[in-house]
């Protein structure tokens, strides 16, 4: 590890303010893309639920969802505003569905780590747009230089296997091993936990402030990768998108917390509280 860095500042709730976009009255769907979400399968349904019901509340225009046809049975009666790629993976995969169309990608919740997974990854590494490449997908790899961003969102335990460095190590120096490996791989880098991290490959590092421990359970990082990707679509500057993202996410989990027991939030929830908490920041 390189030598310990300043601690890092936290994006705080003024930068959200003046960083998120204004919809101007006379927008339509166009004005705000297509994002593409390749999650889900007919065991994880639920994960391509959680991201699609984060993305179409964080912005984005238009939500297409690639997933496996017995997943979408039971995605679509929760989620009838998106669209769907049946056996999307697999299509995208074998290059017989195009992703040009899409403004921002997103590839990972509720997936294998497998080889079709790699194949689909590969095709969107080629595009042009930015990507985050979350859970399923995040594997040990390289990513050759690209004008888009590339973002990966682990938490501590999928850190780990990308980059080898222990869980109890990078605990101990979160802030220092994202920005490394941001740096080395030439990618972001949102390291999930009690005060998130996210790493640019410039260098620049902001903490998070926002989120408590009824984050701790399953679905609520597939809910923050479909908040990011909406967010990608509605922001000019793909910095503020990643970073506001995760603010917000975190601030949601804060809003149910003031009248409820952590202990009872579930990933849904998280979308449900979005609009509340964003009109908040607008205020």
């Amino acid at each position: 590890m390189s030598p310990q860095k300043e601690t890092p500042s936290q994006w705080t709730k003024e930068q959200v303010k003046a960083t998120l976009p204004e919809r101007d009255p006379n927008s339509h769907k166009g004005s705000f893309g297509t994002a593409l979400l390749i999650a889900g399968t007919k065991e994880m349904p639920g994960a391509a639920l959680l991201a699609g019901l984060g993305a179409m509340r964080s912005g984005v225009g238009k939500l297409v969802i690639a997933t496996e046809a017995e997943a979408m049975a039971m995605i679509v009666p929760r989620l009838p505003e998106a669209t769907y790629v049946q056996n999307g993976m697999q299509r995208i995969a074998e290059q017989l569905a195009s992703v040009d169309a899409y403004r921002a990608a997103a590839i990972g919740p509720g997936t294998e780590p497998d080889r079709m997974t790699e194949d689909a990854l590969s095709v969107l590494l080629e595009s042009s747009m930015p990507l985050i490449v979350d859970a399923g997908a995040l594997s040990r790899r390289t990513y050759a230089e690209r004008q888009a961003p590339v973002i990966l969102t682990p938490h501590p335990a999928e850190f780990s296997r990308i980059t080898g460095v222990a869980v109890a190590e990078l605990q101990k120096h979160r802030a220092d091993y994202a920005a490394e490996w941001a740096e080395r791989l030439g990618v972001a880098i949102v390291l999930k936990g009690q005060h998130t991290v996210t790493a640019f490959p410039d260098g620049e590092v902001w903490i998070n402030p926002t989120g408590n421990s009824s984050l701790a359970k399953g679905g609520t990082g597939d809910t923050l990768a479909g908040i990011m990707l909406g967010m990608l679509c509605c922001h000019n500057d793909w910095k503020h998108a990643v970073l506001n993202a995760v603010h917000m996410h975190g601030a949601c989990a804060d809003e149910w917390t003031k009248t409820r027991s952590p202990h009872t939030l579930l990933a849904h929830e998280l979308a449900e509280l979005l609009p509340e908490v964003w009109a908040a920041f607008e205020s």
